[in-house]
């Protein structure tokens, strides 16, 4: 049965509503700033834009992906697959690989300094496909850190060998994912896990800036793992949080 991958088709302003009002809580739009007085100093200086507050945690969740804009065969996860602990929990001589490996067993992509404010994950019913996706805050400039480090990863980790808790060995493979040109900056890679016995996890990362904020995602699996659902994931995720972004934000 071919798979159906479905782009929403209403609008997102629907689901956006609640963060679209003012900051005051009501829905009178805001007064246009008055002009500057004609007897303004010519060298007054103009004040720097102050940093935009921080979503809130409704906010970040209406940014999330989730069942329906996938379609079949994906619904709501179940559990963390048991693969996570079978084969990412495992190490690797160079301290790049190790590093990928860790954040890919943990989660935390940006570092432990970045805000996770929601996270979700589906599970494809039919190859027993994952995918966790997370609305993260951190700084653009260390998310832009992380995404060149990502970067150069098909070249210190192209072909590797890891270690398992275990102590079973895996042979690893790194290459570059290409993703919707969506956000402000973005990486995506593609990593295979094959153990002895020629079981393989392939696992499917992709990590996109949006102004101050972030999403990445996993999409693994040991049978067939789909790269279009990667793609319209990273696509609808990127667009979502750029309307949330837009469409309001909360005071400091």
């Amino acid at each position: 049965m071919p798979r159906v991958l479905i782009a929403p088709a209403l609008a997102l302003g629907a689901l956006l509503t609640a963060t679209a009002c003012g900051a005051d809580g009501s829905d009178t739009p805001a007064k246009p700033a008055a002009s500057a007085s004609p007897t303004a100093s010519p060298t007054a200086s103009v004040p720097s834009p102050a940093a935009a507050p921080a979503l809130t945690e409704a906010q970040a969740r209406a940014a999330l992906i989730t069942e329906a804009d996938l379609g079949e065969p994906w619904s709501a996860t179940q559990g963390a697959a048991t693969w996570r602990d079978g084969m990412l929990k495992a190490s690797a001589e160079k301290a790049d690989c190790r590093r990928l490996l860790d954040v890919l067993y943990a989660e935390e992509f940006f570092g432990p300094d970045a805000r996770t404010r929601a996270v979700t994950g589906l599970d494809d019913d039919w190859d027993g496909a994952q995918i966790r996706y997370q609305v993260v805050a951190h700084p653009p400039k260390e998310v832009d850190g992380t995404l060149s480090w990502l970067k150069s990863l098909p070249k210190k980790c192209g072909e590797f060998t890891a270690v398992t808790a275990t102590g079973e060995p895996e042979y690893a493979a790194v290459t570059e994912l290409e993703l919707p040109e969506v956000g402000d900056a973005r990486q995506g890679l593609r990593i295979n896990l094959t153990t002895a016995d020629e079981t393989t996890l392939t696992l499917d990362l992709a990590a996109v800036r949006v102004g101050d904020d972030a999403i990445t995602l996993t999409n693994g699996g040991l049978g067939d793992v789909p790269a279009e659902a990667t793609w319209v994931a990273t696509e609808l995720g990127a667009q979502r949080l750029a309307e949330v972004r837009k469409l309001g934000r909360a005071e400091v």
